[in-house]
C-alpha cells in the first residue's frame, strides 16, 4: 500500500486534504490526474445507467437535509457503528472491525463495552447554533432520491417499473479511517434507485445484480477473479433492507467491498 500512496501523490491522483496544515484523516484531495480518472468513471457509468436506457433519468439532490427526512428514514436511531475505546491509549475501533473486542491492538490493554455511535455528521443552518437550526450532512444518497420520489413522477412521463439515478458526496463520521482511500469520511456515490411494482422485486434484483457485474468487468475491465458477489446474512442488514448484495473487490488489504 505504501507504494501505492506515493505513486498516487507523485503523479498527481490523490493529495491528502489540507496536509500543508497537518491534514485530517479521512478526507483527500484528487490531482489533475485523479479528477480525470473520475471523470472518466462517472461518465462511463451515466452513460450507461441514464444516457443508453429510457427507464431510468437522474437526479441531484442537497447534501445537507432536515432531522425529519433521517428520523423517517430511521438514519438516527439505526444509522450506528459499534465503538469501542482503550482504556490506556484512548485510541477508539470499530468492534466489528476487530478479530478480538477486548484487546487493543495497539497496546494490549483492555478495550471497553461496545457502544452506538451514529456516524452521521450533524451541522446548523442559520445563524444560531439551537436545536431549531439542527441539519445534517447526507451519509448516503438514496434519501435525496426518495424525497424526490413524486417529484420525478409528477415532471416526467415515468411509470413503475423505472430508476433513478444520482450521483454525488456523502459523508460518514468513521470511527476509524485507513487504507488510504478505501474508507473516508467524505466520498462520492454512484447510486441508481430502482422502483418496481410489488411481487417483482426479487426479478428485478437479480437483472440488476447481472447487469451490474457485467459493467464492472466488460465496462470498467476489472478481472473475473478480482470481483465478486457476497450475499449479507440477515444480522448484516441494514435496517432498510431485506436482502442486500455487496460487490467485492480483491484488494492488497483481502476483498472489501466497492
Amino acid at each position: 500500500m505504501d507504494k501505492i500512496v506515493s505513486l498516487a501523490k507523485r503523479r498527481g491522483f490523490v493529495f491528502g486534504s489540507s496536509d500543508i496544515y497537518g491534514g485530517v484523516s479521512g478526507f483527500w484531495d484528487y490531482g489533475p490526474l485523479g479528477v480525470e480518472l473520475r471523470r472518466n468513471i462517472k461518465d462511463a457509468w451515466w452513460r450507461v445507467n441514464v444516457h443508453n436506457r429510457d427507464d431510468v433519468v437522474g437526479i441531484d439532490s442537497s447534501l445537507i437535509m432536515p432531522p425529519a427526512v433521517w428520523a423517517a428514514s430511521g438514519h438516527l436511531e439505526n444509522f450506528n457503528d459499534p465503538l469501542v475505546e482503550c482504556q490506556s491509549c484512548k485510541r477508539r475501533y470499530r468492534a466489528d472491525d476487530l478479530e478480538d473486542t477486548s484487546t487493543c491492538p495497539n497496546c494490549g490493554s483492555q478495550l471497553s463495552e461496545p457502544r452506538q455511535f451514529n456516524t452521521m455528521f450533524k451541522t446548523y443552518v442559520g445563524p444560531v447554533a439551537d436545536e431549531a437550526a439542527v441539519a445534517y450532512l447526507r451519509p448516503e444518497t438514496a434519501q435525496g432520491t426518495f424525497v424526490n420520489f413524486r417529484n420525478v413522477l409528477s415532471s416526467t412521463p415515468m411509470k413503475l417499473p423505472f430508476g433513478i439515478a444520482q450521483i454525488g458526496k456523502s459523508f460518514r463520521n468513521e470511527i476509524t479511517t485507513g487504507n488510504f482511500i478505501f474508507r473516508s469520511r467524505e466520498f462520492e456515490q454512484m447510486e441508481l434507485e430502482f422502483f418496481v411494482k410489488p411481487g417483482t422485486d426479487d426479478a428485478w434484483f437479480d437483472y440488476w445484480r447481472e447487469e451490474r457485474m457485467r459493467w464492472w468487468r466488460e465496462d470498467l475491465g476489472i478481472r473475473a477473479e478480482n470481483i465478486r458477489l457476497r450475499d449479507h446474512e440477515k444480522s448484516e442488514l441494514s435496517h432498510y433492507s431485506t436482502q442486500t448484495s455487496d460487490f467485492e473487490y480483491r484488494y492488497p488489504f483481502g476483498w472489501k467491498e466497492l
